[in-house]
């Protein structure tokens, strides 16, 4: 993925510069514990959560941090209006999810940034980084489009393993094997939803009741918008 370690960078600043050093952490749609691993690695007195309903990725996720007692894991389904129930914790520093969110459409996704501003402790900070897509420049997003495909092309012709080529891998797997079903039931090949423009998102947390939000980090395709209880 096409400057990945320049976002989560710019997510940590932006952690540490409203959370501080020590913050208590919510890694929202976990997956593997990207954001985690990284959060923990900058800032060993984080504490983290992560919540998921992807069987497969969060057994890769435990796996990885078994022992930790800095990490919990939270399985959950984020259009579930009770899922904040699950949490270990009433509120956080910080919530920060990546690449995650763009699987829920804009009606879902909207209740889901008003619960979160219950979550979000009062001066902390929700930061998503995700595909936002801006609809007025269709010419640069094609044009865009078409050069991140050819770089993916020629990845994968240099033995890059794809997203099919993965979940393929991860079937095969004794130890992933039934969590990869599992997943697929529930999800299929890959959840339809959507990737409103940065603005919509900062429009959308402000009125889901966070004081401010805008883009703090952005490429031609994909931004971070963080908002601030």
């Amino acid at each position: 993925m096409p400057d990945r370690e320049e976002r989560f960078r710019v997510m940590l600043d932006m952690v540490e510069a409203i959370a501080g050093t020590a913050p208590r952490v919510l890694d929202l749609a976990c997956g593997t514990g990207s954001i985690t691993d990284r959060l923990l690695k900058r800032f060993p007195d984080a504490s983290s959560t992560g919540v998921d309903l992807d069987p497969a990725l969060l057994a890769i996720a435990e796996g990885y941090f078994a022992g930790d007692d800095r990490v919990s894991f939270v399985r959950a389904d984020l259009k579930d209006p009770e899922w904040t129930r699950a949490l270990p914790h009433s509120s956080y520093d910080a919530v920060l999810t990546a690449t995650a969110l763009h699987w829920l459409h804009s009606e879902p996704l909207a209740v889901l940034y008003g619960q979160l501003a219950g979550v979000v402790r009062e001066g902390g900070a929700f930061m998503n980084a995700d595909r936002m897509i801006d609809e007025t420049t269709p010419r640069i997003n094609e044009a865009e489009r078409a050069h991140r495909y050819a770089a993916m092309e020629r990845r994968k012709a240099a033995g890059a393993v794809d997203w099919a080529g993965w979940w393929e891998l991860a079937a095969k797997d004794p130890a992933l094997a039934g969590p990869t079903a599992e997943r697929f039931a529930i999800y299929g090949e890959h959840a339809d939803g959507d990737t409103p423009s940065a603005d919509w998102h900062a429009r959308t947390l402000r009125a889901a009741g966070f004081a401010e939000a805008r883009a703090v980090w952005s490429s031609p395709s994909d931004a971070l918008v963080l908002a601030v209880r």
